[in-house]
């Protein structure tokens, strides 16, 4: 089944293909015909990550162009990182095409629906096919392809402001990034003279190390920008305006771990730079206290969840950061399942309630109970509550950070965990406890609906007791796959060690944050009294740090108008006068040369005469 893992993206191709043109005529079926196709593709990927177990890995290219003398190559490349996450991803886009049978009910009479299993089928295309590339520029063209749906997916109720700004945003911050990830490509290939992964890892102890780091660090611009982290995460509670299965595909489950995945890829680039890895480790680090601090005080379900996810992406590249490729991956395994679930969880509670407001929630417990229960499942997987996955990953993030010695990254996700328990509780009781607030009758969803959430929260309950073998798994991998200079102490740690009094200490702290959230939105006791004696750090959090505005007036106020005047400039003096100045050339030479066009034949022959006469006396050197 390996060697036909190049099939694994062409699968939703076909699907993209058929919705997008079949739509227009059929408004039933094409949800059917999505996920048909995305199974095809599961099957593949497990049928892979079959064989990667069985010891085999596989690479195949060909040679798409020479540039300079030297072969740019496309190809596939499955190991043990690219077949589990490939089986990752492939599992939840199919289980969110059948989610997606109930929530996007009410768009099956119309053409909506083929356009959303169009966006859909195309974002996996580019999802499946970013793990699978065995180089960075056939990486980069399929990151693309899941930039662009990402943008049509967020405006997919386009006719509503809110949409068209939103997606409008995501597009221009994660091009910030994109360009970065870009630089360090061409960085690489000068350097290297290729783009193939498994040649670089080759040649990255022999690099120089300032090159190196520069080139990591760009990189690590692309995935700051898609994995929304500090500072270019503005994007990502804005592009909560998609359906709420775009948020759980695109937003919380696969594309944005994109740029966790590709620090995982090129770790040993990382490896090989002290200060790549630093930098990573605390943007990473703060990201995740950062957003979690704002997660605190939002009342809509989906913005809450939105910057938790964030907080939950800056654990991955905190355990990246400080030399853990084993933490970072399982984290990101875990979170991709409860994540989802989360997000499919609170669109089942929205579609009921008709609101994404807490505020107007509540009591949802007994109307609602297979999505209030399974919600919980993936609330304490999050909180980090033993024995759900959480726990095992968010732990081994903290002890990774708690080796280096550094105290300020402990903090970091020590400081993260605790607000972490308190808001996602704090939405759960809000919305499943107490009496019901809103104006709607809600009831439970349909089983197409709750069947995956039962799903979802097995694998939320589950997975994290698959430590031991994925430690196994990673430490061959990394021991297997990556040259021997890259593995050393210090930038690479295998199996850590376990903390039991650290292990312990985070139990009680998510206990404790529990309790409080319990308190406050259960018990009735008036925590909100805290708000108000803390109402300015209240406001800034709420206005999110006010970094929306700060955007707004560097690339929308005077900044941004000044930069446009001169690109303005540039594009028509410069660019058009280049352009124009070829035509006016191309003009007035034509305006020369017809005139020797007489149409007198004895004309002609004096020309050709006097021609060859001239080179008679040039080529023999005889003056005329």
């Amino acid at each position: 089944m390996i060697e036909y893992s190049w099939l694994i993206p062409i699968m939703p191709l076909f699907g993209f293909i058929i919705c997008l043109t079949a739509g227009y005529r059929f408004t039933k079926g094409l949800g059917e015909v999505a996920i048909f196709f995305m199974f095809l593709s599961f099957l593949l990927s497990l049928g892979a990550f079959i064989d990667v177990l069985n010891g085999q890995t596989y690479q195949a290219k060909m040679v798409w162009a020479v540039v300079g003398g030297k072969e740019i190559t496309f190809g596939v490349l499955i190991d043990q990182l690219s077949a589990l996450m490939v089986l990752i991803v492939s599992t939840l886009i199919l289980l969110i095409h059948i989610y997606s049978m109930g929530y996007m009910l009410p768009f099956i009479k119309t053409n909506k629906l083929s356009r959303y299993f169009a966006e859909m089928q195309l974002f996996s295309v580019g999802m499946l096919g970013l793990v699978i590339a065995d180089n960075l520029l056939l990486m980069f063209m399929f990151w693309e392809i899941v930039g662009l749906c990402s943008y049509l997916l967020i405006g997919y109720f386009y006719r509503k402001p809110e949409a068209a700004k939103a997606q409008l945003k995501a597009f221009l911050v994660t091009r910030a990034g994109d360009v970065a990830f870009l630089i360090g490509i061409v960085v690489l290939f000068v350097y290297a003279g290729t783009f193939d992964l498994l040649k670089l890892f080759s040649l990255a102890p022999e690099m120089d190390n300032f090159v190196l780091t520069f080139a990591a660090i760009m990189l690590f611009g692309g995935a700051i920008g898609k994995s929304a982290q500090f500072p270019l995460h503005v994007w990502l509670p804005d592009a909560m305006e998609g359906p709420t299965t775009v948020s759980a595909l695109i937003h919380a489950a696969t594309m944005v771990k994109a740029g966790v995945y590709l620090v995982a890829r090129t770790y040993p680039l990382f490896a090989m730079s002290s200060e790549a890895l630093t930098i990573v480790a605390y943007i990473g680090g703060f990201t995740a206290l950062f957003a979690a601090t704002m997660a605190l005080v939002m009342v809509d379900i989906k913005k809450v969840i939105a910057y938790s996810t964030i907080s939950q992406l800056g654990y991955m590249f905190l355990a990246l950061g400080t030399g853990s490729l084993f933490a970072g991956m399982f984290h990101l395994m875990n979170h991709a399942f409860f994540k989802a679930l989360l997000f499919l969880a609170a669109g089942s509670v929205i579609n009921a309630c008709m609101t994404n407001d807490i505020r107007e929630m509540g009591g949802l417990r007994r109307l609602m109970p297979i999505t209030a229960y399974t919600m919980l499942a993936g609330s304490l997987a999050l909180a980090g509550i033993p024995p759900f996955s959480g726990f095992f990953s968010k732990d081994e993030v903290i002890l990774a950070a708690y080796n280096t010695g550094d105290m300020v990254l402990a903090f970091f996700g020590v400081a993260a965990a605790a607000l972490t328990a308190f808001y996602i509780f704090r939405v759960w009781f809000m919305a499943f406890t107490g009496e019901y607030r809103g104006r709607e009758h809600p009831k439970e969803s349909p089983a197409v609906m709750t069947s995956v959430l039962v799903i979802l929260a097995i694998f939320a309950f589950s997975t994290g007791f698959a430590k031991t073998w994925l430690e196994g798994y990673m430490e061959h991998f990394i021991e297997t796959s990556y040259p021997h200079e890259v593995v050393k102490e210090g930038y690479m740690q295998l199996v850590l060690e376990p903390n039991e009094a650290l292990m312990a200490l985070t139990v009680v702290i998510a206990v404790a944050s529990i309790t409080i959230a319990y308190l406050g939105y259960v018990r009735g006791i008036p925590i909100y009294r805290i708000r108000d004696v803390l109402k300015p750090i209240h406001t800034l959090l709420y206005e999110k740090y006010y970094m929306d505005y700060l955007f707004e007036d560097i690339f929308g106020g005077r900044i941004g108008i000044y930069w446009a005047r001169v690109t303005g400039w540039f594009d028509r003096v410069v660019i058009d006068g280049v352009v124009d100045g070829i035509g006016k050339v191309m003009l007035v030479s034509g305006s020369v040369l017809r005139k020797v066009q007489t149409g007198n034949v004895q004309y002609y022959l004096s020309v050709v005469l006097l021609g060859v006469m001239a080179l008679i006396f040039y080529f023999t050197g005889v003056s005329p």
